[in-house]
């Protein structure tokens, strides 16, 4: 049976509490009653299990090494107990509150995109909404905590007023590894800061079609450039101990080739329709697969991530999700992956189609660890249960699959802190981070055309024109993952748009409108252009013919005569076709810059140089695109890694 729709939509805030533990100590089915007791809201609390000798509760004396205090808690878990450690549940899960992870013993808790608190999209909130399910979780009889998830993909990108960074396409263009470690530590410090320790991401995928709606979450189509910069995001998140204060568990995603799918293979659709590549088919042979998409999960493993999410994708053997041979045999047995294995968010329903129990079944076994369920976390652990019941999925893969997941938590320090300190609810959106964010935006523009006399714009005594609507709307500069899972249009989060960024240094000289419609006879020296992609995520950004939109493209013809010079500014989550600005003297590619757009002022106006290259290859048409096995040339504009400086000069190969 298809799949109709495997997207992440939102659900409107329900006024029910998801707190409200008060007073409350639930028993585990099964598992005896606890005598815990835990303070609601206390910031860095202790687990209950911490309260007793450690004689009794070896796993809690942090003297022992990570395994044998995983071998000591497994050998008192009873089944429902490990079973509850491999559940993932969504916190807008219909009729779901923090009773259910003390009733369930549940493993971990996500918010989905746009899954924030029911008191509202604050810090405070968000540290009290994680902070309650954690108490839950050390209400339970073993007092496990909870480990708590988010799509942390550019910045903490989902908490209001967060600094949000460049999407991952941008850092590929910078090319600059210590750039890249330096946004993920400042991530994760924001993360922590309202509660949050595990992020899925990077992204690590190679993408070879960038009609694929999920091209901008990849760093570039270069396998190398991939793993170098996949493994400076998980030194950024993990720094140099994962129980070190501010640091945030990273996940490698998404195991893997979900970057190279066949376009028109996918089944899946989506709230605007069927998706075109995402979630479809690698129509490859296993070497060509290795070879592409293996080397950053290798590189990354090496550097010492410790958790795996499957691709939503398929090779010619079935979906990756019950893909024993990938999952167990290559990644956990030849790459010698310790940590854990997450599914996608309800990706393990895919894998035997029409048939739940038999999904589950295997991929289980294949090596899934942990599930993402998201929503009828009831159905998965009585499946679940019953598949152990009969022998269909063996004790020995249970055990495995919780000690992997107690091994990443021990190595997180969750037994001795399983909440970081409160009170930094101010590094949120730090200037400390929006400086590291607006340095990103500068090295990431990546000048494609330009001719003399154009750049840099002087900042006095010459009349500029700013148009195009996305010239002054952080959701279209954010693009998709920002608020929401599809993000949106309109000033979503706080930030610097690019025009309140021209305005600030050029004053009076600056006149915006975001259709152009300057009075007749208007006459300036400089115009600038902004065309610009709306925001998407995942197969509704699948995209067909790789145009901007057309309203956008109108305003070239109407800025053209009044204007002497006319700069376009382009914001895209990958390469998109340029034809309709031909007439252009100087084209920007600004990706999706973010929040902090002063740093595209900065390289306009000759602040800062301009040093991004494109990290995709630019193809001539949508037909183009894919690149398997492509020199570097071929069908393509611009190679991979070309840019020039604010004089026109070189600064990688040159144009095609």
């Amino acid at each position: 049976m298809p799949v109709t729709y495997s997207g992440r939509p939102r659900r409107p805030s329900r006024l029910l509490s998801r707190l409200g533990l008060t007073a409350v100590v639930l028993i585990v089915a099964g598992c005896g009653s606890s005598n815990a007791t835990a303070t609601p809201g206390a910031s860095g609390a202790s687990s209950p299990a911490a309260s007793g000798p450690t004689t009794a509760r070896p796993w809690m004396d942090a003297t022992k090494s990570v395994d044998d205090r995983v071998a000591a808690l497994l050998g008192q878990m009873t089944e429902a107990e490990k079973i509850g450690q491999m559940t993932q549940v969504e916190n807008h899960a219909p009729s779901f509150t923090s009773a259910n992870v003390t009733s369930s013993a549940l493993g971990s808790v996500l918010s989905g995109g746009g899954g924030s608190p029911a008191a509202g999209n604050n810090t405070q909130a968000w540290y009290d909404m994680v902070n309650g399910y954690q108490q839950a979780a050390l209400q339970t009889r073993l007092g496990i905590p909870m480990i708590y998830g988010i799509d942390a993909v550019h910045g903490d990108n989902n908490v209001s007023g967060s600094t949000i960074f460049p999407q991952n396409v941008g850092m590929g263009a910078t090319n600059d590894p210590a750039l890249v470690t330096k946004e993920c530590q400042a991530t994760a410090l924001e993360m922590n800061a309202v509660g949050i320790r595990w992020s899925f991401g990077p992204v690590i995928a190679v993408p070879q079609d960038i009609r694929w709606g999920r091209t901008y979450e990849g760093f570039s189509e270069n396998t190398d450039l991939v793993s170098k910069l996949g493994t400076a995001c998980v030194q950024g998140f993990q720094g140099t101990s994962l129980s070190a204060p501010d640091t945030t568990v990273a996940t490698l995603k998404h195991f893997i080739g979900d970057g190279g799918t066949a376009f028109g293979s996918s089944t899946a659709s989506g709230p605007t329709g069927p998706y075109l590549l995402d979630q479809g088919v690698d129509q490859m042979d296993q070497a060509t697969l290795l070879k592409l998409f293996l080397p950053p999960y290798e590189a990354a493993v090496k550097a010492g991530a410790r958790i795996v999410m499957v691709s939503y994708s398929s090779t010619t053997d079935g979906k990756m999700h019950g893909n024993k041979q990938l999952i167990t045999d290559v990644l956990k047995t030849q790459l010698g992956f310790t940590g854990f294995v997450v599914s996608d968010w309800g990706g393990v329903d895919q894998v035997v189609p029409g048939d739940y129990s038999g999904s589950v079944a295997k991929a289980i076994n294949a090596g899934v660890d942990m599930v993402m369920v998201p929503d009828d976390y009831n159905r998965f652990i009585s499946t679940m249960t019953s598949l152990v019941k009969d022998g269909t999925i063996p004790q020995s893969r249970i055990d495995d699959a919780v000690s992997r997941i107690l091994r990443v938590k021990f190595e997180m320090g969750l037994f001795e802190n399983p909440m970081p300190a409160a009170g930094k609810l101010a590094e949120v959106g730090s200037d400390a981070d929006r400086a590291i964010a607006s340095q990103a935006v500068s090295e990431s523009a990546t000048l494609l055309k330009t001719s003399s006399g154009v750049l840099p714009i002087a900042t006095t005594g010459k009349k500029v024109l700013l148009a195009g609507m996305g010239a002054d709307d952080i959701g279209i500069q954010s693009g998709g993952w920002t608020m929401t899972w599809q993000g949106s249009i309109g000033n979503i989060t706080d930030g610097t748009t690019i025009k309140d960024a021209l305005s600030s240094k050029l004053g009076s000289n600056l006149t915006y409108d975001p259709n152009a419609a300057f009075p007749t006879g208007t006459k300036a020296d400089v115009g600038v252009l902004v065309v610009a992609e709306r925001p998407y995520a995942e197969g509704v950004g699948d995209s067909a013919d790789l145009k901007l939109p057309i309203e956008d493209l109108a305003l070239v013809n109407k800025m053209r005569p009044l204007v002497s010079k006319l700069i376009v500014i382009v914001i895209s989550g990958r390469p998109m076709l340029l034809d309709e600005l031909s007439s252009a003297d100087a084209i920007v590619e600004a990706w999706l810059p973010g929040t902090e757009a002063e740093g595209l002022a900065d390289v306009l106006l000759g602040t800062k140089p301009f040093v991004g290259t494109t990290p995709y290859t630019w193809p001539k048409t949508a037909a183009d695109a894919p690149r398997t096995g492509k020199s570097a040339c071929a069908g393509a504009v611009y190679p991979l890694g070309y840019g020039l400086d604010a004089t026109g000069k070189l600064l990688g190969p040159p144009a095609c």
